[in-house]
């Protein structure tokens, strides 16, 4: 426990110190760096997690592939409680708590998302759009080994998620806490096979046009999906002590 809550902290710092190192006219410092990381990602992706999510998805049939799905998002929903919380935005985090506790029980273990027949809206957010709502900027752009795109911000708020709000993270078998990871990343590749040879086929440079969409879309994320048109969040208007945007 001492170790993630020391990790936590470090991320925090981490972020906040990187927070500018990147500027509006020079989003991607690190771009040399990051084409490598990518290659690797596309390569591997291509070589092993492509096939993995393509069997996947031929074997099991689509309500098992649904229900896998709905209970790794209502896990998910826990991180965006805490972090709706974490900005003001209360009346999200109840809506986001009653979908954990429908879903989580008439939804068997979220295996049903009952919450969403129901018509209760979803309001997801991780720590890296909390940090990004009081005020830190994106940092460098940052592709992450297969994991892919990221900011410095939003890799630090990746470790705060994952270490202390993620309540896979407090799974005591680590075989069972790591085989839980590797079926939540087969499951999303899965959902993401038709997009991905669509993006291989109609972007010129597919580094470039997944770097701008991610920027956009975190942007748009963080000023609650209202479209904005910087890439980067910076100057995003800075919340009030109610939670609303100014």
């Amino acid at each position: 426990m001492r170790t993630k809550s020391y990790a936590v902290i470090a991320s925090l710092v981490l972020a906040s110190l990187l927070s500018g190192c990147a500027s509006q006219a020079n989003k991607d410092p690190l771009e040399g760096l990051n084409r490598g990381v990518y290659k690797f990602n596309d390569t591997a992706d291509k070589a092993v997690i492509k096939p993995i999510a393509g069997a996947y998805k031929a074997v099991l049939p689509s309500p098992v592939r649904s229900g896998v799905s709905n209970f790794f998002n209502n896990l998910g929903t826990f991180v965006s409680v805490i972090n709706n919380l974490l900005q003001f935005k209360i009346d999200n985090a109840m809506s986001e708590a009653g979908r954990f506790v429908i879903n989580s029980t008439f939804g068997v273990a979220g295996l049903i998302d009952v919450a969403s027949k129901d018509g209760i809206e979803r309001h997801p957010e991780d720590f890296g759009q909390t940090l990004g709502y009081w005020g830190v900027g994106n940092g460098a752009y940052l592709v992450l080994p297969f994991l892919g795109p990221s900011t410095l911000r939003d890799t630090g708020g990746l470790v705060v998620d994952t270490l202390a709000f993620d309540p896979i993270s407090y799974v005591d078998n680590p075989r069972t806490r790591n085989q839980a990871r590797v079926l939540n990343l087969i499951d999303k590749r899965s959902q993401y096979l038709p997009a991905s040879d669509l993006l291989d086929d109609a972007a010129l440079d597919p580094y470039a046009f997944m770097r701008d969409a991610y920027l956009q879309r975190r942007a748009n994320q963080i000023n609650d999906n209202v479209s904005v048109d910087n890439d980067d969040d910076d100057d995003l208007p800075e919340p009030n002590v109610n939670g609303d945007k100014k």
